[in-house]
């Protein structure tokens, strides 16, 4: 079964950061992917958030670890 962590973050900035530093630190195969994520109704690049999609393949990541590393750049791990 594959597992993915979507990591949400405040900005592109965070979020290219926060995928590099889960590919380093982990080891990942491939770098997470990212995804703008306007909020609804918002057209504003201001406004919107990132998304930092971890495959898990093995299930090996802890998701503490995870979110720990999003909350050093003011994101979060989304609740599966």
């Amino acid at each position: 079964m594959n597992v993915r962590h979507v990591l949400v973050l405040p900005d592109r900035d965070a979020a290219e950061e926060v995928a590099q530093e889960a590919a380093d630190r982990f080891g990942l195969p491939e770098e997470p992917q990212l995804f703008r994520d306007a909020l609804a109704g918002e057209d504003d690049a201001e406004d919107a958030q990132w998304l930092v999609v971890v495959e898990d393949p093995q299930e090996r990541l802890d998701t503490t670890v995870l979110d720990a590393l999003a909350a050093e750049y003011e994101g979060w791990l989304e609740a599966p």
